[in-house]
């Protein structure tokens, strides 16, 4: 069974977590991951990029100079692509980019995203954050005891007003209520600072 570093919420050691093989010992699949990635970051483009074609901009109405006798190559239109303030030839225009990808597959790329945050000792588990007042040099204080740099997500049972608002103004720091956890959260965190009871709510969501 692997485990997790385990602190109080003062930030001390408290030994280890045990972490459940059925959600943090699943197999590993890079493909799966890489999939559900790009899906999701596909998911959230607008697809509201617009370029206007030359049937599309103003003017060009009528022939620009005659067809013959100017020594020039002969033209229809001013907005035609090769015009300047002509228009786009197969530019992109308003379109979906939505992927969509199996429940069972979605699920399977998250639990191959925990393991391999376990296997490579990414993830810590506090007993509980405690913040009584909003505080970000506190919460703060806090992640750098336990180690925690870089990009780190905090994955909590429920919403706390104070530990959200403390969390704000630090722009590594990002924060999950369980349930709702995607791939590219996890993938894209270089820590998952898990609560204890985030850990067994998410061992419950996850376990099969």
């Amino acid at each position: 069974m692997a485990t997790a570093p385990l602190f109080n919420a003062s930030g001390q050691s408290a030994g280890q977590a045990e972490l459940s093989d059925a959600v943090w010992g699943a197999r590993i699949s890079e493909p799966l991951v890489h999939q559900a990635v790009v899906r999701e970051l596909a998911n959230r483009r607008q697809g509201t990029a617009d370029t206007l074609s030359r049937s599309e901009v103003r003017g060009g109405g009528r022939k620009p100079y005659r067809q013959k006798g100017t020594g020039r190559a002969r033209q229809g239109s001013i907005r035609a692509p090769h015009w300047r303030h002509g228009g786009v030839t197969h530019g992109p225009t308003p379109r979906s980019y939505r992927q969509s990808m199996p429940q069972k597959m979605r699920r399977a790329a998250v639990l191959s995203a925990l393991a391999d945050k376990a296997n490579g000792g990414s993830v810590l588990v506090i007993e509980r954050i405690d913040m009584p007042s909003v505080s970000t040099k506190s919460l703060r204080k806090l992640l750098d005891t336990v180690g925690v740099s870089g990009r780190a997500l905090l994955l909590m049972p429920a919403r706390d007003e104070n530990v959200a608002l403390s969390a704000r103004n630090l722009p590594d720091v990002s924060i999950q209520v369980l349930p709702g956890l995607s791939t590219y959260q996890v993938v894209e965190a270089q820590h998952l600072v898990v609560t204890r009871d985030a850990l067994n709510k998410l061992q419950e969501i996850y376990a099969p």
